[in-house]
């Protein structure tokens, strides 16, 4: 069978390919026969369907974005509303152990009060003060300040020519607070201005009901007969 090609190849004869750049006819430089075709403009064109994809792909986009900016406040808000709930129990929890330790702190205050705080009871007792400062604890209350019905509370009342207005004259209790809120007000002896009695006595007096007036009762005099002898 190798015969029969090998004489079908001599009856053909040699093939001859001209490979030559330049054609010798028209003198032009020739294609390679392997190379591509140059694409059109049109063909890079995207055509609808490409256009309605990248339209959807970009409004997918777009919704994801939202998302994730939104997930995100969500995330923040809900940060910042566990820190405050955070304080807020902190406080509570510190506000309640350090409202139990006050009558321990007025019976310091007294015993300071009448020389009694010495020896180890004093050094224990600046130490318990030192760390209830520490821990934001703070008294208040002093003789002679105007009263403030939001901070003082009135055990005692008078009247008295040296003071201007109602005055805190004597503090029984001290008050405690922690920033600015009120664990105890202090417990204080109020005066007022003497003036100030005369106007009290005087609306006392104008709102008191006047006497009952006196009853016309029976007649003074009697009424003479009405009929008369013939």
């Amino acid at each position: 069978m190798t015969e029969r090609r090998d004489d079908a190849e001599e009856r053909k004869g040699p093939v001859i390919r001209d490979k030559r750049r330049i054609d010798p006819e028209t003198g032009e430089v020739r294609e390679p026969a392997d190379t591509p075709a140059p694409e059109s403009p049109t063909a890079k064109a995207p055509s609808g369907a490409d256009a309605d994809k990248a339209a959807k792909l970009e409004k997918e986009l777009a919704e994801r974005t939202a998302d994730l900016q939104r997930l995100q406040a969500e995330y923040s808000n809900y940060r910042k509303r566990v820190d405050r709930d955070r304080t807020a129990v902190r406080e509570q929890a510190l506000a309640y152990v350090l409202g139990e330790l006050l009558p321990v702190l007025d019976d310091i205050g007294r015993a300071r009060e009448h020389d009694e705080l010495t020896g180890g009871f004093k050094h224990v007792a600046e130490a318990l003060e030192g760390i209830v400062g520490k821990l934001g604890l703070e008294s208040f209350g002093t003789a002679g300040e105007p009263f403030d019905p939001n901070v003082h509370e009135a055990l005692m009342h008078s009247y008295s020519d040296e003071v201007a207005e109602p005055t805190a004259v004597q503090i029984l209790q001290a008050g405690y607070r922690i920033g600015e809120r009120t664990l105890r007000p202090a417990r204080v002896a109020v005066a007022e201005p003497t003036a100030d009695l005369g106007s009290a006595e005087e609306a006392a007096s104008e709102s008191e009901p006047e006497p009952a007036s006196t009853a016309d009762g029976a007649k003074a005099e009697a009424e003479p007969d009405g009929a008369g002898e013939d």
